[in-house]
């Protein structure tokens, strides 16, 4: 069971920290300063040190040399950004902003220590000449994952622009840190930043910095995000949400190779790649004005799609086993398995929310078993009640049932298609039943009624229960 040290001065947020951690199957130790820290504690005998930036007497950054080979994750307030960037540069392994994301931190702990050896916190430092860096893995054996990591491996090496698409859950940013680490910037730490998560008063401040008396609150100049990437990569989430000034700046950068603090009138030469990423069709977005249609095509050098997780076959399975497998080792669930008929539905499943998706599902199923095998109710999927299949077979065999026989002679009625069926039932009915007996005729989930009439554009009626 790894073990983890909370340093952090304010009661409330340590302690909700240690039941967040704890909860999850860490073995946690906290204290409320540096000092605390190291007169309580031995810091090598931790496998991660979770520190607030700003404590009281030395700040959090100094456990980063005190600590030497364990990693320490910085906390640290949006105000405060900034510094949380320069703490990377001194050695921090990440940091994440407060207030922080149960979920976000969960993942960065587990990011952290699946990279560490599991005997010992310290990674080995007898590296062969001829080894390659290590990079982070993308799972996948199907035509579109093989693509992927094909273009990946080429424009790693390049210093292009890139612009990742795909719906959320399906992991941009783990295709970002794939493109860095097999860069040749892979030796400076590769800084994220989700654009939607900076309030839009602060974006343009923590891209670019800004000088002392710029805005209300601008008590000293600081450096941006672009200026402490120089050298790496910076990896922009969610362009998509970036407002129309930073964009404006965004674009100088990309056309110039420099950039000019927020009240300043001096501009700087950086050397930072840039790799963005949207769930967002910035195409059609440029064409409505919301987003500018010269930065897009400035984004638009390589263009890397990552597939939905429906679309990835055998992939959904593969995938589903190695989580299994991590999330039992950490919560010490011994030996689990997926039930026949769970991989039937996980490979049928629409999975919405994609790989996190099914990472929530499968930790879910591992805290409510009781037995050996996950059975689908443990996933907690808003499953069909009935297969498109079973369905299809229900109208052939009772359609008769379903429709009023004497409106179709009986070749209308053979040559409709279960689509077919589907949207006349829908239409004749819909003014006397509800959604839910809809359903329910149809033998199908609510859920699944919506995505039809999505699929088939059959609208709601106003007057529908």
């Amino acid at each position: 069971m790894s073990r983890i040290l909370i340093v952090e001065d304010e009661t409330i947020i340590r302690s909700a920290l240690r039941r967040l951690l704890e909860k999850n199957n860490f073995r946690v130790d906290d204290a409320a300063s540096v000092d605390e820290a190291t007169s309580r504690f031995n810091l090598k005998e931790f496998n991660l040190i979770i520190s607030d930036l700003r404590l009281p007497g030395a700040p959090g950054t100094d456990l980063i040399a005190l600590a030497k080979s364990v990693p320490v994750l910085i906390m640290t307030s949006y105000a405060s950004l900034r510094s949380a960037v320069d703490a990377m540069k001194l050695g921090a392994v990440d940091y994440i902003a407060k207030p922080f994301d149960h979920d976000e931190m969960i993942s960065s702990v587990q990011h952290i220590l699946s990279n560490q050896t599991e005997s010992n916190p310290v990674i080995s430092e007898e590296v062969s000449e001829d080894s390659e860096p290590q990079s982070t893995q993308m799972f996948g054996s199907c035509a579109p994952m093989q693509e992927l990591q094909n273009r990946i491996r080429k424009v790693a090496r390049t210093e292009a622009t890139v612009l990742i698409q795909g719906e959320s859950g399906t992991g941009k940013e783990l295709a970002a840190r794939a493109i860095h680490e097999q860069s040749n910037r892979s030796h400076i730490p590769m800084i994220s930043v989700n654009c939607a998560a900076i309030p839009e008063s602060l974006i343009e401040s923590e891209l670019f910095g800004h000088e002392k008396g710029a805005f209300t609150g601008a008590t000293s100049g600081r450096s941006g995000l672009l200026e402490a990437a120089d050298g790496g990569t910076l990896f922009l989430d969610e362009i998509g949400e970036l407002p129309l000034e930073a964009q404006a700046r965004l674009l100088r950068f990309l056309q110039e190779g420099e950039i000019r603090r927020v009240g300043s009138v001096q501009s700087k030469k950086v050397n930072v790649r840039l790799i963005a990423a949207t769930h967002r069709n910035l195409k059609e977005l440029a064409k409505k004005s919301e987003f500018r249609e010269d930065l897009y095509y400035r984004l638009y050098v390589m263009e890397l799609r990552i597939p939905p997780l429906r679309e990835r076959g055998n992939d959904i399975i593969e995938i589903a086993n190695k989580m299994l497998l991590n999330v039992c080792q950490r919560m010490q669930a011994g030996n689990l398995s997926f039930a026949p008929e769970t991989i039937h539905s996980m490979s049928n499943y629409h999975w919405p929310g994609n790989v996190r998706e099914l990472e929530n599902a499968i930790e879910r199923a591992v805290i409510l078993v009781e037995g050996n095998q996950i059975t689908t109710d443990l996933l907690g999927l808003d499953l069909p009640t009935t297969s498109l299949k079973e369905l299809e077979t229900q109208f052939a065999e009772h359609n008769t049932s379903v429709l009023d026989s004497n409106q179709l002679s009986k070749e209308e009625q053979a040559n409709l298609s279960l689509d077919d069926y589907f949207q006349r039932f829908v239409l004749e009915n819909q003014d006397q039943l509800s959604e839910t007996e809809l359903a329910k005729k149809l033998g199908v989930s609510r859920k699944c009624l919506w995505e039809r009439r999505q699929k088939l554009g059959i609208p709601r009626k106003s007057k529908n229960k």
